[in-house]
This record gives C-alpha cells, structure tokens and sequence, in this order.
C-alpha cells in the first residue's frame, strides 16, 4: 500500500471506527496478530483493541477525537491529536464526575498488507487524572 492509503486506513480508524462507534471498522483494518504495546490491551488482535476502545467509550460515551496532524513513511503513520469527553462512567476504578476532559495523544501505527499490525500511543493520562481530579493538579 502506498503511505496515502495506510494514512487513510488510520484516519477512518478514528473518524468512522470511534467518532462514528462503527468499532467493526477495526475488524478488517486490524490484523488477527495487531498488538497495541502501551495500552492495556487483554491479548492480541482486533478484539483486545475493541476491548479497550469501549473501556473508554463506556466512561466517556461522547468521546470524539480531532486528528490534528497525520504524518506517513514507508509502512508507518504517525498521528498527534485530542479526545474530548464527558466522564459518565467508571474509569479505572474512578467513578463517573461527570466532568469535560480534554486529552492530547500521539501514536505511531505500523501496515502491513493493508492492516495496522502494531501501534505505539502516548497519552496524556496525568493531565486526564488531573482533570478529573483524582491527581494534584500543577501548582496546587
């Protein structure tokens, strides 16, 4: 595939896969073997990542990601952008607050044969804890 169309397998990965809750997106965009390396993810493939997703989803059901910047290379993408959420369920052992939260990310993913078959994220899980505030918030 060519690095506009793996660039595009990743960005309707987050405009129709999650903006859109279509999570049997990443049944054919995901390969059996995907393996996700910084997220909690129960086991390999595109199950453990709709795993994940809807831990996320169930505690912010409003969730929507802004892809702000999509950046390719040979066989891997790099994406930066923001998720906004409203925490109405449990997260990690953190009931709902209810609270607005907005959360920077970068991830890296890497295709093979037309499907992601690893991802890298960074997230900013302080600045989520502070937000909802269960971690000191700078300064205080």
């Amino acid at each position: 595939m060519s690095t506009e169309q793996n660039k595009a397998l990743v960005r309707r990965g987050f405009e129709e896969g999650i903006n859109q809750g279509k999570l049997d997106y990443f049944d054919q965009a995901l390969a059996p073997t995907y393996v996700n390396y910084n997220m909690p993810a129960p086991g390999p493939g595109p199950q453990a990542f709709k795993q994940v997703l809807a831990m996320f989803l169930n505690a912010f059901p409003d969730m929507q990601i802004t892809v702000e910047d999509v950046i390719a290379e040979e066989d891997k993408v790099a994406t930066r952008g923001t998720w906004r959420g409203t925490h109405k369920g449990d997260f990690m052992g953190i009931p709902a607050t209810e609270k607005s939260v907005s959360v920077t990310y970068s991830d890296i993913w890497r295709i093979e044969n037309g499907q992601a078959v690893e991802n890298w994220v960074q997230m900013d899980m302080l600045g989520l804890m502070q937000q909802l505030g269960v971690a000191p918030a700078p300064g205080s």
